[in-house]
């Protein structure tokens, strides 16, 4: 199938244009002629490549629901909002997609259900939330509520995010630094100091042997990174290795400490936007677990979803995996003790992206000490290596 470009009159004279989705250009024609159209015109569209494609991102997708909310309270109607919405969007992508989804409301389905068939762009929560703010009747509020999730979602996303790069970056820089020493640098010391005709200190000797064989093996040094990029993400596609994985990022000093914040913040960020919204707690946890972002959470999210279905408590098995703070399954008790595990989860979620913002800050004031010392002792050890047999010379003199 291709697209046809067409342009036609009718038999009183006027003209008329338009795409059609058909095989070959004869059948183009004939289906035109079968409308009752004459002197046809039609051609073929050229085919867009388009090697960097616009995408649809998670703040497009919020700036459009709050319009979307706002408009469906001042009383207008679904498919008109999108209709106004597809004409106020200037990125084309957000216009093509608010089209399929008017397609599919224009067809009879309800908002919820279209959205679902979209899963790229619309997460298994907006979803949720949007069919219970619609059999509810309150879709503009549900709207808003979930706008300001998404919001703080991807604040707290981005400060995780902010942490993670700085000694991320360090470290690479720091690999560059010292393959650009060892491959390039190195070997014209080693050049000069072989007409000395002495017995070079055993810190040179090292170090020259380091880079013979990073000039040697310099495809290994070059492709290493990336094989490791590239493993790690083939081990983290696998269901043990992507446990396993999460497990290891959990438990690691200092930056464990943020992942785990910030996955607390999540869970009871999500899982206190879905309680509001009026959605069943079974369904809320398989909803948690899916946007937990991480496999050991989701387990135990799942495993408790099994216990309150056998009748225990939220907080009982929660607290047995030892993943969430004390604090948290205290908090969850009493929330479900007094009929406010809403208002409960809320607060601990207010309390925890906090923590979060004091964590990032924590550790980048713990690692920049870290970190400039093991420059030090690197780049350092490398230079002072190489002056040595200089210095040794000098004295001789």
């Amino acid at each position: 199938m291709a697209i046809y470009l067409w342009e036609a009159k009718t038999r009183q004279g006027s003209s008329q244009s338009g795409e059609l989705d058909v095989a070959n250009k004869d059948i183009a024609t004939a289906t035109l002629r079968r409308q009752g159209l004459v002197d046809i015109k039609a051609k073929k569209k050229p085919v867009e490549i388009n090697l960097f494609p616009e995408k649809v991102d998670a703040k497009d997708i919020s700036i459009f629901f709050r319009q979307l909310s706002t408009m469906i309270n001042a009383g207008l109607p679904l498919v008109q909002c999108f209709e106004l919405a597809e004409k106020g969007s200037e990125k084309k992508s957000l216009v093509k997609l608010l089209g399929e989804i008017r397609s599919g409301l224009e067809g009879g389905s309800p908002l919820g259900e279209t959205l679902r068939k979209f899963p790229n762009e619309f997460d298994r929560l907006t979803c949720a939330l949007v069919e219970a703010g619609e059999q509810g009747g309150i879709l503009d509020t549900i709207l808003l509520r979930l706008c300001e999730y998404k919001e703080k979602a991807l604040s707290l996303q981005a400060k995780i995010k902010s942490a993670m790069v700085y000694p991320v970056s360090i470290i690479v820089v720091s690999f560059i630094v010292t393959a650009v020493l060892m491959i390039f640098v190195i070997p014209v010391f080693a050049d000069m100091f072989s007409g000395f005709g002495a017995e070079l200190p055993g810190p040179t000797k090292v170090t020259m042997a380091i880079s013979d064989t990073f000039v040697e093996y310099w495809y290994v040094v070059l492709f290493a990174p990336m094989l490791l990029v590239y493993a790690v993400k083939a081990i983290y596609k696998t269901p043990q290795g992507n446990y396993q994985l999460d497990k290891l990022l959990l438990n690691l000093p200092i930056i464990g400490d943020v992942l785990r914040k910030g996955a607390v913040a999540r869970f009871c960020r999500t899982f206190s936007t879905l309680s509001a919204a009026g959605v069943p707690i079974l369904e809320s946890l398989d909803t948690v677990a899916e946007t937990s972002g991480n496999v050991v959470i989701e387990r135990v999210i799942l495993k408790t979803k099994d216990s309150i279905s056998q009748g225990m408590t939220l907080a009982q098995p929660m607290e047995e995996s030892g993943i969430f703070p004390l604090m948290v399954t205290q908090m969850i008790a009493i929330g479900e003790q007094t009929g406010s595990l809403e208002e409960m989860l809320s607060k601990i979620a207010d309390f925890y992206e906090e923590e979060v913002d004091t964590a990032v800050d924590n550790m980048t004031a713990l690692m920049e000490p870290f970190i400039m010392s093991f420059l030090g002792v690197v780049i350092g050890g490398l230079v002072i290596s190489m002056y040595l047999p200089i210095f040794q010379m000098a004295n001789a003199l």
